[in-house]
C-alpha cells in the first residue's frame, strides 16, 4: 500500500514578508562561483504577529521546504529548478504561492547577473531563528550549526523566465 505524506500550506505574504534573507556571491568554490540566498526567520515569536507564534513557524517554513522541494544539508542537493526572478534591477524568490513572490532587496548587482547570465543559486532555508544584522562570520556559524542539527535545508536553482 502506497503511504500518503501530509504537504504543509504554502505561506502567504504575512509570513513571507516577516522573513530574513542574505545573499552572496562565493567566488572560493571548486565549481566555480556560486550565488547563495539564505532565508531564515528573526524570532522570538509573539502571538500579536500575524506572520505566527513560535508554534507556526516551523509549519510555515516546512511549507515552503516542501513547495521548493529543498532537502537536508545532510544529503545530496536536489536542482529545483527556475526559482530565482530578476528584472529590472530586483531579485525575488517564486517559492510556490500563486499570488506572491519572496523579495531579495539586499541582491547585489554582482549576485543577479551572475544568475542573469546561467549561473547557479544556492538556496539555503534554516528553520532556527538568526537574529537581524548577523554578519558574515555569524552566518557562517549558523550554516554550519544548523546543518550539523539537520535544521538546514538546502537545494540549487536557476533564473526562472516568467514570473508565475
Amino acid at each position: 500500500m502506497e503511504q500518503l505524506t501530509a504537504h504543509r500550506p504554502v505561506p502567504g505574504p504575512g509570513f513571507v514578508t516577516t522573513l530574513l534573507t542574505s545573499t552572496w556571491l562565493d567566488a572560493t568554490s571548486d565549481a566555480g562561483p556560486l550565488a547563495w540566498l539564505l532565508i531564515a526567520h528573526a524570532g522570538p515569536w509573539h502571538d500579536d504577529q500575524a506572520a505566527g507564534t513560535s508554534e507556526t513557524v516551523g509549519p510555515h517554513l516546512m511549507g515552503m521546504v516542501d513547495s521548493l522541494g529543498l532537502a537536508p544539508a545532510s544529503r545530496p542537493l536536489p536542482h529545483i529548478g527556475g526559482r530565482v526572478i530578476v528584472r529590472a534591477g530586483t531579485a525575488a524568490l517564486y517559492y510556490g504561492h500563486p499570488m506572491t513572490v519572496l523579495r531579495l532587496p539586499h541582491a547585489s548587482r554582482r549576485w543577479r547577473s551572475h544568475l542573469a547570465l546561467g549561473g547557479t543559486a544556492v538556496i539555503a532555508l534554516g528553520l532556527d531563528p538568526l537574529p537581524p544584522g548577523t554578519g558574515r562570520d555569524g552566518i557562517e556559524k549558523y550554516l554550519h550549526r544548523s546543518g550539523a542539527a539537520d535544521r538546514l535545508y538546502l537545494g540549487t536553482a536557476v533564473l526562472r523566465r516568467r514570473w508565475t
